[in-house]
């Protein structure tokens, strides 16, 4: 079970704002969503190529960084 646990004197919201960060990063609230209402062939089609885009995105970034600091140190 996902929580978080409130701190002596804590406000709500900021316990809420961890919450939130939290499910966020774990895809909880996103799934969430997705689940909510029926998602045609289509769509879900373009989601997929929407995360895969920024996987790449990422992937090439971290991949293409070392060779950059390699460059620069040969000189």
């Amino acid at each position: 079970m996902r929580g978080v646990t409130m701190k002596k004197g804590e406000p709500v919201d900021r316990a809420l704002k961890r919450l939130k960060t939290k499910l966020d990063a774990e895809g909880i609230l996103e799934e969430m969503r997705r689940r909510r209402a029926f998602e045609t062939p289509t769509e879900r089609k373009q989601r997929k190529l929407r995360t895969a885009s920024k996987r790449n995105k990422i992937r090439w970034r971290f991949s293409n960084a070392p060779v950059a600091a390699d460059a620069q140190d040969a000189e």
